[in-house]
């Protein structure tokens, strides 16, 4: 088992525990649970493989991915059942899994020779798509429209990614390192409020 397809592996897991740690406050049963957990974990590598022409998409003929989301929300679904959790604690899990799936979506697309820029797009779409299929199920406005620094730390993890590449850095170096500077720069905008500039409805006419 190769350092990435482990890592992926965890990371469809911790999407699925975030999406079902979200779940919870809409008290749905275990199969809306479920339900949302897999299309959360595998909804962004989904997207980028058809983006991609990488066909058919990963989980098709590894069905290990599915499996592991559903295991790892079924453990998450009655163990929170007994637990009383801060309402946003799936803020910690979510920025492992934005690091896990960004730098996973980024060597993926470089694999396939893209560019730089489509490289680390295709990074950014894997790292936050399933947490916006995950909130819309939710009935939520997707985090990464509503919340501090989200989407900008998956591109500049994944732009490091690609640069550490470039200078033939240690493969499995980089992608800790990649993986450590997101979740550390998600992290400390969750703590400081770090934001990017947004519209004031107060300005609007």
């Amino acid at each position: 088992m190769t350092l990435i397809y482990f890592l992926d592996l965890c990371a469809v897991a911790v999407c699925a525990i975030t999406a079902t740690l979200e779940a919870q406050h809409r008290e749905l049963d275990w199969f809306g649970a479920v339900v949302i957990a897999v299309i959360a974990g595998i909804g962004g590598g989904t997207l980028r493989d058809i983006l991609l022409g990488r066909l058919p998409v990963y989980w098709v003929h590894d069905p290990s991915y599915v499996v592991v989301g559903t295991l790892a929300c079924t453990i998450t679904f009655f163990l929170i059942r007994h637990l009383n959790l801060p309402k946003d604690f799936f803020l910690i899990p979510d920025a492992i899994g934005l690091a896990l799936f960004t730098v996973i979506g980024t060597n993926i697309a470089l694999k396939f020779n893209t560019d730089w820029l489509i490289a680390s797009l295709m990074g950014v779409i894997t790292g936050v798509f399933g947490g916006v299929i995950r909130d819309i199920l939710c009935n939520e406005i997707p985090l990464i429209f509503r919340t501090d620094i989200y989407a900008t730390a998956s591109l500049a993890g994944a732009i490091l990614f690609i640069l550490l590449n470039q200078f033939n850095i240690n493969h499995d170096l980089a992608v800790l390192f990649s993986m450590t500077s997101i979740v550390t720069a998600r992290l400390a905008a969750i703590r400081w409020h770090i934001q990017l500039p947004r519209l004031q409805s107060d300005r609007l006419p």
